[in-house]
């Protein structure tokens, strides 16, 4: 800047200077030019301090405009930190829970399902549950918490069919691997069966497990799981709707599973036993299905009423999950013990399954010996679409045998499994169902096909 000033000083001399001729020149105009040349000088001096003040105002301007671009950078962000923490706490949102200091904890839950379908049967035969139908499936809703000292409760109710039944309802101890439970809930029985109906691949499951009258049962059980070894037992009566004084039948069950995980591979590999004694409770067993369907009450396999004393059953289950497939499938042998000498008949099911994940990133989970939430990667509601899932599935159902004639039931089905989130789902199932021996007659022949198909809506919470 003092650079500036000598300069500007020297060119406004030098240009009065040449304005000014030296012959002309007298002392009264020297001291007139001198003085002007003074005054000029205190103005540039005055316009320097005035530009020195505007480039300092400059220099702090400057610095604010960063440091707001780096409040502002920092701001953002923190602000789509935030957005993703926001997005990850809700993505696997629960109905909240009630808990006390004290060690007490309330927790609603619930489920709804409602089917529509149709079935398809040969025009001869005349049945009021063929063509289409529609049905609230299940309609459930429970509460379940913690209670001081170990302890968990669990009641559930289901209303469909505009009745009220109670599905669970246990008081339990769980002590680290090991737990115990008393009251009504599941007996140990097959792989399907234990997997909740919100999270199996087809509306229905396998039709042995209804054929042969799988339930929850009133007991005492204990489970033992330290790790991949899962071992499961109890003592029951019978289902909580046919307890009476004179129903004194009970039964024994137990499961062993054995599920490793193998590089990026979680297998399952299990058994399970069932035993039974009718005493007074009842005096005979039937075992029917319907056509994979529940909306229609037809079965096209029934072995009608057998005269018998209990019942022996026993299953092996397999199954296997790799990222977006998975492949399971089970066995099972159900024998009834009749009375007065009559054979004995061992009834036949099983099933096995592949499916696949058309969405990238999505599979099935697995816990506890059994199937459990979809809970697809990219949500709707968070710019996705969901899990996309194909499912395809032989399904066999064998009544025959000792001279009784209960028909057998091949099924060959498919299932399109959409989950948007993690509590909504729908389904659509196509099953084709071939019959031999059907205990319903089609004309002059018991063999004949049946179609099914359905769809279903779905929501938890």
């Amino acid at each position: 800047m003092s650079n500036f000033r000598a300069i500007s000083t020297l060119a406004v001399a030098s240009a009065l200077g040449w304005t000014v001729p030296a012959h002309a020149q007298t002392a009264q105009q020297s001291d007139a030019l001198r003085a002007e040349i003074s005054a000029m000088r205190e103005q540039m001096a005055a316009m320097a301090q005035q530009i020195d003040r505007l480039e300092g105002r400059l220099v702090i301007a400057d610095t604010k405009a960063e440091a707001a671009t780096q409040a502002a950078s920092q701001a953002g962000a923190s602000a789509s930190q935030s957005a993703e923490k926001a997005a990850a706490a809700t993505k696997d949102v629960k109905v909240a829970t009630l808990e006390k200091s004290n060690g007490w904890s309330f927790e609603p839950f619930g489920r709804l399902m409602i089917d529509a379908g149709s079935v398809d049967a040969p025009d001869v035969i005349n049945d009021p549950g063929l063509g289409f139908a529609n049905e609230v499936r299940r309609a459930r809703i429970g509460v379940k918490g913690d209670i001081p000292g170990g302890f968990d409760y669990k009641i559930e109710l289901e209303f469909a069919d505009n009745e009220v039944e109670i599905t669970d309802a246990t008081l339990g101890y769980d002590a680290g691997a090991a737990k115990l439970t008393v009251g009504q809930h599941n007996n140990f029985q097959s792989l399907e069966e234990l997997t909740s109906s919100r999270f199996t691949s087809f509306m229905e499951r396998a039709a042995f497990t209804d054929a042969f009258g799988f339930q929850r049962r009133v007991g005492v059980s204990a489970e033992f799981n330290p790790g991949t070894l899962l071992v499961q037992g109890g003592v029951f009566t019978d289902n909580i709707d046919n307890l009476s004084a004179s129903n004194n039948s009970w039964g024994a069950d137990g499961r062993v599973v054995f599920a490793p995980k193998l590089a990026n591979t979680q297998l399952h590999l299990g058994g399970s036993v069932h035993w039974r004694d009718f005493n007074d409770g009842q005096s005979s067993v039937r075992y029917r299905q319907r056509p994979q369907v529940h909306f229609t009450d037809t079965r096209f396999v029934d072995t009608r009423s057998i005269a018998a004393t209990g019942e022996f059953g026993y299953g092996l289950e397999f199954a296997a999950i790799n990222g977006p497939f998975h492949a399971t499938g089970e066995t099972y042998w159900q024998k009834a013990s009749r009375t007065a000498g009559a054979a004995d008949p061992t009834f036949f099911g099983g099933y096995a399954e592949v499916g696949y994940f058309l969405t990238g990133g999505d599979s099935r989970t697995y816990k506890g010996g059994k199937f459990d939430r979809i809970k697809p990667k990219n949500p709707v509601g968070n710019g996705g679409f969901g899990a996309v899932q194909v499912v395809a599935r032989y399904d066999y159902l064998d009544l025959n045998d000792a001279g009784i004639t209960g028909g057998m039931q091949n099924t060959y089905g498919l299932s399109l499994v959409w989950t948007p989130t993690d509590y909504t789902r729908f389904m659509l199932n196509y099953l084709h169902n071939e019959y031999d021996d059907a205990a319903i007659a089609a004309g002059l022949t018991r063999s004949y096909n049946v179609d099914t198909f359905g769809v279903r809506a779905q929501l938890d919470f």
